[in-house]
């Protein structure tokens, strides 16, 4: 058995935009590695603002995309493998699910919303008739506080966001999956009930010992949630670690910034803290990504790539800041050095 239940190991994924001959490469994914161990189950959230990535890499792992080079394993299991040591079909989704952002894109306006659930029982070998669908169904139901007798005969259109969230949470546990991979699940809900999806994949980590892939934005949720965290920017993982280290003492200049664009209430919210756009020539920069706007920056920083540093533990860094070097600043970046 592996010691790691989901591991990457140098993903890439790279788009051409435009056409053949005076098109631009875009490397979506640049060289990820990543793992979450097997040992207990846990949570890790990949975090970036829109553009950084991590949608792209929750469609690698769900075999949504297929990376230009690299490799994922589940459970020590390659998904891309040539051969047949590879984790496919049924196999693959008894262990990996899926929880998408928009729960009214998941379900069709002209099927009910019962079948789903025990069309997947029944596809995945977990029930072999609607009989014993039907006593799955209803727990998974219950465990995400829904009621089957409520859902049967009813359309998506007759649900709420909250409630059509929850149901294909339910739906994701139906094969007691080893880890679900959930992009952006509270983004399209109300406010008011995001915190019932965040609290409920901390109680199903429990209850069902599944481990999740928590693709956000939203810093204060992975905070709350997270037992790892990753900082994604232009592609690259910049900051790995466990989410109370990551968040209360970063090792890298962009999560400070985002930490910086989080109000709080003791400190008035500085608007122009905001990400800027989307460059296209941060993401096919050679050395640092994040030079042009790091208050930290030295000449090496726009000369070469920084190395992934191991900071401490298990936290790493995408940065020459936590490694002891001379500075060599000049001109303008001594300016940011000593401002």
């Amino acid at each position: 058995m592996s010691a790691n239940l989901l591991e990457l190991r140098n993903v890439s994924k790279v788009f051409r935009i435009g056409g053949l001959v005076f098109g631009t490469r875009l490397v979506a994914v640049d060289d990820v590695s990543l793992s979450l161990p097997a040992a207990e189950p846990s949570i890790l959230s990949i975090v970036g603002e829109s553009g950084s990535g991590k949608t792209t890499l929750a469609r690698i792992i769900l075999e949504l995309e297929h990376p230009t080079s690299g490799d994922v394993l589940i459970d020590g299991h390659p998904l891309y493998a040539s051969g047949g040591d590879g984790l496919r079909g049924r196999d693959y989704y008894r262990a990996v699910q899926p929880i998408f952002q928009n729960p009214f894109e998941a379900f069709s306006a002209r099927k009910k919303v019962d079948r789903y659930l025990f069309d997947a029982a029944i596809r995945l070998g977990i029930a072999a008739n609607r009989k014993e669908a039907r006593e799955i169904v209803a727990e998974v139901l219950e465990s995400v506080g829904l009621d089957l007798s409520r859902l049967e005969g009813k359309y998506a259109n007759q649900f709420s966001g909250g409630e059509l969230q929850r149901i294909s949470v339910a739906r994701s546990l139906i094969p007691r999956p080893k880890l679900i991979v959930a992009d952006e699940p509270v983004s399209m809900i109300d406010a008011s009930l995001r915190m019932n999806i965040v609290n409920l994949f901390l109680e199903l980590k429990e209850r069902y010992r599944v481990s999740f892939v928590y693709i956000t934005h939203d810093l204060s949720t992975a905070y709350y949630v997270s037992d790892f965290i990753a900082i994604m920017y232009r592609g690259s993982v910049v900051e790995y670690g466990p989410s109370d280290q990551i968040l209360t003492d970063s090792a890298h200049p962009y999560t400070e910034l985002l930490l910086d664009s989080v109000p709080t209430v003791d400190r008035k919210w500085e608007r122009d803290l905001k990400l800027p756009d989307i460059e296209l020539k941060e993401y096919q920069a050679q050395a640092c990504k994040f030079a042009k706007r790091c208050k930290y920056v030295q000449a090496i920083c726009e000369s070469s790539a920084p190395p992934m540093v191991q900071v401490s533990g298990e936290r790493q860094a995408l940065c020459y800041k936590p490694v002891e070097f001379e500075p060599q600043a000049t001109g303008k970046q001594a300016e940011v050095l000593q401002s």
